[in-house]
């Protein structure tokens, strides 16, 4: 019996009804005008200029305030005024902010709230890091967030951060950034006598106790001495900066990549430098609320530090920063901030948990959940929950803020993806959308994915920070 053609009808039936049902991966670039696609590339390369200027969370948080406070934001006190339009913001030990637009409609009708974090993965001092061996000095560190510590080996690093000194005074330090500074560095075991080594996990080989970083070898003048090296350190640094031994009690000293962000593929189309988790999404949020000037409900970018290490402390997203600042905001527009009145405005209000993705690495496969990784340059990705194992410390959205969210990046020409990270027994991970849902607001995370997140060297594509940029500026005008 002969086969029965098929209609050619059918084929095409088959594909509009594919092109009507089925959600598939879009790429940014193929969505974009001429002119948008010109936009994203300079937007891309005034955020590598970001990440290069602010190496520490304090720097992050100093530039958006000096900016904040040159584009009519004003610093909210007691007695400020304001109406609709009005910008105001506030700073959180030097290491948190937040900013707000006064918007049309009453904050008893919530706000809108982006939030990020601008710490990341690093080296910090310990509090007596200094000492000598075999005439040679060192500096040992306490690595802070998750890291692989032997991406810290054999590469060039940055010092940078600020001491109190016992007077009071600040000491901002910044050496191995500029060309023309000496860079610091961790030194790694030669292959040759490495054999033990490279029988032990990648986990176990580098202990964090060998995380020390070699500071110099010319020794004080005087040859009979005591540890002639370290004094010479010493005297040297006294004398630069005025600081003794003891002022690395009071000191927030990190040892960063000293490398430079810069463009990444022959085409230029990615970005690859330190600290784009999750200064990608900062930078995104500040230049989205810093461009927005009449929102519906009141616009609110929260930068937080400590994200990196569970949120803990009073510079985290667990201090009572936000709801402080935000009682302020209903005094200040006539609403009294009762306990009653401020759970009742978080809880009218939508919140976007601002963190990069894990974006899909065809290298490691076997550990990505093809179906539901987010794909660099496929736009900005939706996170309805995040966690580990049985959705274990996570935040979920629920179904009802997840298909607003679509709505508006559908609405306003917002690439965007849904995924989650990696497959579920191989790991996870959390963001700061658990401790924003405690207040009752809806939340949901959203970020650009990123490739080799919380390395030295971070992977991102201009396309999709130029699409995190959009979506953070729909929301926050919503």
């Amino acid at each position: 019996m002969p086969r029965k053609k098929i209609e050619k009808k059918s084929v095409a039936n088959a594909k509009e009804l594919k092109e009507k049902l089925y959600k598939e991966p879009v790429r940014v670039w193929d969505k974009l005008s001429d002119d948008e696609k010109k936009q994203a590339l300079q937007y891309g390369d005034e955020f590598r200029s970001f990440l290069n200027d602010a190496r520490t969370e304090r720097e992050a948080i100093k530039q958006f305030a000096e900016k904040a406070g040159a584009q009519k934001f004003k610093e909210l006190n007691q007695g400020a005024k304001g109406a609709k339009g009005a910008k105001f913001f506030k700073t959180l030990r030097g290491k948190g902010l937040v900013m707000a637009v006064l918007g049309k409609k009453p904050l008893t009708e919530g706000f809108r709230l982006v939030c990020a974090h601008v710490d990341c993965p690093r080296l910090d001092l310990k509090p007596n890091p200094l000492y000598e061996d075999t005439g040679v000095a060192f500096l040992k560190t306490q690595y802070y967030g998750g890291i692989k510590k032997y991406q810290w080996l054999a590469r060039p690093l940055a010092l940078c951060g600020t001491i109190i000194l016992g007077d009071g005074s600040v000491m901002d330090v910044k050496v191995g950034i500029s060309p023309e500074d000496p860079v610091f560095t961790i030194t790694d075991l030669l292959p040759h006598l490495a054999r033990k080594q490279m029988e032990q996990k990648a986990n176990e080989f580098v202990p964090g106790e060998n995380l020390n970083v070699l500071m110099g070898t010319l020794p004080y003048g005087e040859k009979d001495a005591d540890e002639r090296v370290k004094l010479a350190v010493l005297e040297l640094l006294n004398r630069k900066y005025g600081i003794t031994e003891e002022d690395f009690t009071s000191a927030e000293l990190q040892f960063v990549p000293a490398d430079p962000a810069r463009d990444a593929g022959i085409d230029r189309s990615l970005i690859a430098g330190y600290g784009q988790d999750d200064r990608a999404c900062a930078y995104t949020c500040f230049t989205a609320i810093m461009n927005t000037t009449n929102p519906e409900h009141t616009a609110i970018a929260v930068f937080y530090d400590k994200e990196e290490i569970g949120s803990e402390g009073n510079t985290s997203a667990r201090s009572p920063f936000l709801e402080t600042f935000v009682m302020d905001l209903m005094q200040l527009t006539g609403v009294e901030p009762s306990a009653r009145n401020v759970y009742q405005v978080f809880m009218n209000s939508k919140v976007i948990s601002a963190d990069v993705a894990a974006a899909f690495d065809p290298t490691y496969s076997d550990v990505y959940e093809r179906r539901n990784s987010a794909r660099i340059g496929y736009g900005v990705t939706i996170h309805k929950y995040t966690g580990h194992g049985g959705k274990y410390n996570a935040s979920d959205a629920n179904a009802e803020f997840a298909a607003w969210i679509r709505k508006l990046f559908n609405d306003n020409g917002v690439v965007w993806q849904a995924a989650g990270m990696g497959k579920i027994d191989e790991g996870g991970g959390g963001t700061v959308a658990k401790f924003l849902a405690m207040t009752g607001a809806d939340v949901i995370d959203c970020g650009p994915p990123v490739l080799s997140m919380h390395s030295p060297l971070e992977v991102s594509a201009k396309e999709d920070v130029w699409m995190c940029r959009k979506a953070f500026t729909a929301f926050l005008e919503s």
